[in-house]
């Protein structure tokens, strides 16, 4: 298992500088972070050619990307350069905005996963059943809706559930904007209280979403594990049928629902852009919409470093779930 996992890791790394190249190709391509302040008056010339030099804009995107990969390897991400906006650190941006986004997915892909796999299993096995209709018709019905359309449903909701609240002479307790940046204050049952209300609303929206899928994948690869040879010869060896299911069918159903959290879970870590901005949290999807709209390409940059990082871990652990749960992929 180690030389697996050092093989991939080997993979992984040139992947990862080819694809921060692509990236720094392209995002010099978009545009000119100083365009705006050419259309602005009273900007000169020479103060124009002054920042375009500070920036590197006047060497070839090669020696540009090269400067900045020896600074980003050296910790160093650069400053903000978005025009009437305070100079701040990307580094700190970019972390404080991914924790934002780790503190609400977190909780939401828990649930869909472990919610959705144990759904999509008794599905499987309950073919056919009541609960597989019921399952199936949710799940579709969360297939068809939109992520925006379900967040704010539960907005709606939200506001008018804390309206009840009131009108019966509590606290409200559903919040539909994002916690405080120094915490809450209060005794501990306070605290828990307020942050319970303000992560539900979202959570459940990601949840939702997220769990539609997991629960589909699994019923679908479960079906056809439970109707594959070796299934058959282990029932016919008299093996009762929790055994089979969980111990034989169980583990080589979970290989594609790998493959699907591996993708999901990187596509939600580097940021839920439309549940961010529907409940007002300022993370990696609010910070990627403010670096394409002030067009701040060092700062979109390290957004891109940071989520294609997250897609090489989350795949490496998706390679090594293989090699966990069918021992023939590590040795092939």
């Amino acid at each position: 298992m180690i030389r697996y996992i050092i093989r991939r890791l080997l993979i992984s790394v040139p992947i990862l500088g080819i694809g921060s190249f692509l990236a720094f190709v392209m995002v010099a391509s978009a545009g000119n972070p100083v365009a705006e302040m050419r259309a602005r008056p009273g900007v000169t010339e020479a103060q124009i050619k002054s920042l375009e030099v500070s920036l590197g804009l006047d060497q070839p995107v090669v020696v540009r990307y090269w400067n900045w990969l020896l600074d980003f390897l050296q910790g160093d991400w650069g400053q903000s350069i978005a025009l009437g906006q305070a100079k701040v650190d990307i580094f700190d941006s970019v972390m404080r905005a991914l924790w934002i986004t780790v503190r609400l997915v977190i909780g939401a892909e828990i649930l869909a996963i472990v919610l959705g796999v144990a759904v999509g299993v008794l599905a499987a096995v309950k073919q056919y059943s009541i609960f597989d209709y019921v399952a199936t018709s949710s799940a579709f019905l969360m297939f068809s809706m939109p992520i925006f359309c379900v967040a704010v449903i539960l907005k709606s909701y939200g506001i008018k559930f804390n309206n009840l609240l009131e009108s019966l002479g509590f606290d409200r307790w559903l919040s539909t904007v994002s916690p405080a940046e120094g915490g809450f204050d209060g005794s501990f049952g306070e605290v828990i209280f307020k942050y319970t209300g303000t992560y539900l609303l979202p959570t459940l929206s990601l949840t939702l979403i997220s769990f539609a899928a997991y629960s589909r994948f699994q019923r679908a690869s479960m079906l056809e594990t439970l109707h594959s040879d070796y299934v058959r010869t282990a029932k016919a060896k008299g093996l009762s049928e929790r055994r089979v299911i969980f111990r034989h069918a169980f583990r080589n159903a979970m290989i594609p629902v790998t493959t699907l959290l591996s993708l999901n879970s990187a596509a939600l870590f580097s940021g839920a852009i439309i549940t961010e901005t529907v409940f007002g949290w300022k993370g990696m999807g609010s910070l990627l919409v403010q670096s394409i709209r002030t067009f701040d390409p060092y700062m979109l940059m390290g957004w891109l470093m940071v989520t294609a990082t997250l897609v090489v871990v989350f795949n490496l652990v998706a390679d090594i779930m293989y090699g966990i749960l069918d021992p023939r992929i590590r040795l092939a």
